[in-house]
């Protein structure tokens, strides 16, 4: 008897998917029992063993040949669908996840915007109001006034607004005009443009009280002028102005010291003849920064106070003393230097001065054509003989010494050329050069010569 042929097919390693038979119950059975193999061809062994016999005398060709094998037949899969529990529980969990990271998303949201948002106004707000800009005033820093001002609602809404915006962080120490409630964007741009700022005060040196007319017939704006204008703005259709008229009644019946008069000019400044003058020297050049809205009392003495630092830093104090002149005489000579000579030659004009105070040269006379143009309101320096014979406290030809208040606002090398003047026996000088130096002479021959150049060089 020939050996058994095994029919069963070597086990597929390969995950594969059962298929039930109906013609053969036993082995559908037998598959959804997941019986194992060995215990399979125990039960069955019976069975097959008829099968070999039945094939035994067969030709293993002839069992096997493929003409005669017929078409497999898909057999279509009509078992339940599987683990359907399965599948709903992972859709659950996909719309449980989904909710988990909404819900994460939005409350990180919500801290990213607690801890970084922040409020702001709209529009380009409401009523108008002042700010001050103090030097050193960071980008923050202006921000957290605005803030405590109602211009803004947050220091974000202005910082976020002017960043990347250089001229934020250009903005001057000063007042800037501006309005409350207005949203970040429209208080960066409105801060940052010229017409804010207010109050700017700026005064040269040379500038005397009163206004100067031009030979031109142009008028040169003095320190009222100048005040006045500087304390101008519209605040909600209201005008700030301080006349002139008003500043001027304040400098004659305001006591000196209240408004800022160093103690060293206090008594010159009471006994000044003309009361309306008798601050003049005593504000000093530069740039101030004066509020509109502050009375002319609040306003002179601002001015006066940054002034007498300012003069202090110049080096003119309570103890200086040159050639026996106090320190408000020399006050009064750095002014006279500051308007009869160009800076190069302040030093030379400064020994000028002092050699006619204390010697015999001229008789103690000071003979400057600036002083009477002072009470004429005139910026030349030659003066006519009618106006030189008048009589007045500023005529310095008729009058011994100095005149009793300075006649203009003194510059830094004006008050250090009246501190440390040049060394020379000069007495005289006359301008010989159209670009305005001056010849220097110790005697009346010299001095003579000397016109005569200038006359050649169209200077005099």
């Amino acid at each position: 008897m020939p050996g058994r042929r095994n029919l069963m097919p070597p086990p597929d390693e390969r995950p594969t998917e059962i298929i039930r038979f109906d013609d053969e119950p036993e082995l559908a059975a037998f598959a959804d029992e997941d019986v194992a193999e060995d215990e399979f061809e125990d039960d069955y062994e019976g069975e097959f063993d008829d099968y070999d016999d039945e094939f035994a005398d067969e030709d293993e060709d002839d069992f096997y040949d493929e003409d005669e094998h017929a078409e497999p037949e898909y057999i279509e899969d009509e078992r339940p669908p599987r683990r359907r529990g399965k599948r709903k529980k992972r859709a659950f969990g996909w719309v449980a996840a989904i909710v988990v990271i909404a819900l994460l998303v939005g409350g990180a949201w919500y801290g990213v915007n607690k801890i970084f948002g922040y409020d702001d106004f709209t529009g380009s707000g409401t009523s108008d109001i002042v700010v001050q800009v103090a030097d050193g005033d960071s980008t923050n820093a202006i921000a957290t006034k605005l803030v405590q001002a109602g211009v803004v609602a947050s220091t974000k809404a202005f910082t976020k607004a002017g960043a990347g915006n250089g001229a934020v962080t250009k903005v001057q120490p000063g007042y800037y005009l501006l309005k409350k409630e207005m949203s970040g964007t429209s208080a960066v741009d409105r801060i940052t443009a010229p017409s804010a700022r207010v109050g700017v005060l700026q005064i040269r040196a040379f500038t005397q009280f009163d206004d100067v007319t031009q030979p031109d017939g142009k008028v040169t704006p003095g320190v009222y002028s100048l005040l006045s204008k500087a304390s101008c703005a519209d605040l909600n259709g209201k005008s700030t102005c301080i006349s002139v008229e008003d500043l001027r009644n304040t400098v004659s019946s305001a006591d000196p010291a209240s408004l800022g008069v160093p103690s060293w000019a206090v008594d010159s400044v009471k006994n000044a003849p003309q009361k309306d003058r008798r601050l003049e020297g005593l504000v000093a050049p530069g740039v101030y920064d004066v509020m509109p809205g502050w009375s002319a009392t609040e306003l002179l003495t601002h001015v006066v106070k940054v002034s007498a630092e300012q003069i202090q830093s110049a080096g003119l104090g309570d103890k200086s003393a040159v050639e026996k002149q106090s320190p408000y005489q020399i006050l009064v000579i750095a002014s006279i230097i500051e308007r009869e000579a160009v800076q190069v030659d302040f030093g030379k004009v400064s020994r000028v001065i002092y050699n006619r105070l204390t010697t015999n040269a001229t008789n103690g006379k000071l003979q400057m054509d600036s002083t009477i143009n002072y009470v004429l309101d005139r910026p030349e320096l030659a003066t006519a003989d009618g106006d030189r014979a008048k009589a007045g406290a500023y005529n310095t030809y008729q009058n011994k010494g100095l005149p009793p208040t300075p006649i203009s606002a003194p510059s830094p090398e004006a008050l250090k050329a009246a501190l440390q003047p040049a060394q020379g026996d000069w007495v005289y000088f006359v301008k010989c050069e159209k670009n305005g130096i001056s010849c220097f002479a110790a005697t009346v021959e010299e001095h003579e010569k000397n016109k005569a150049t200038a006359k050649a060089n169209g200077a005099f």
